[in-house]
């Protein structure tokens, strides 16, 4: 019999799922990379690009969490497989966005069409109350992912 209250059994159990829920997102994302032809961080490019539009690569790089080294290789191969081109601004030639190709949208609507598709059924099925929470959770969730993200980083400089 286990010692824990019943809410500390819940919140081992939501760990749990959000785990299980992280896992099953690594396989899609792995299964879509090598459905396009990409590496995983091309893909996390490709996103950023698809979702916000187009953007310098200095902003790409922020929104990746990439460094700008990389961000200029991971434009370079999306550029060769047609998935994101550069594009010279008309009033300052010296400014470049990068943004999604429309076959890259077409593509990211084929792979992630169907789920969104399904994930709007399932969430239009909550109620306003419980739409807020799931937004929260996320959010706080986000957050708490890319504040550990940089903890890790900055320890990992340090021990070097």
């Amino acid at each position: 019999m286990s010692n824990e209250t019943p809410q500390q059994e819940l919140v081992r159990a939501v760990m749990r799922a959000v785990a299980a829920f992280q896992d099953s997102t690594d396989r899609v994302d792995e299964a879509a990379a090598q459905r396009l032809g990409l590496n995983r961080t091309d893909l996390r490019c490709l996103g950023v690009l698809c979702r916000a539009g187009a953007m310098t690569a200095g902003q790409l790089a922020a929104a990746a969490g990439l460094s700008p080294g990389a961000t200029t290789t991971a434009v370079d191969r999306l550029a060769r497989a047609d998935y994101a081109r550069r594009v010279r601004d008309d009033h300052d030639r010296r400014r470049v966005t990068v943004q999604a190709t429309s076959a890259a949208h077409a593509r990211s609507a084929e792979i992630w069409g169907p789920i969104g598709q399904e994930s709007h059924q399932r969430l239009a099925r909550r109620t306003d109350a419980q739409l807020r929470s799931i937004r929260d959770f996320l959010e706080e969730g986000r957050q708490l992912q890319l504040e550990q993200a940089e903890r890790i980083r900055t320890e990992s400089a340090a021990t070097r």
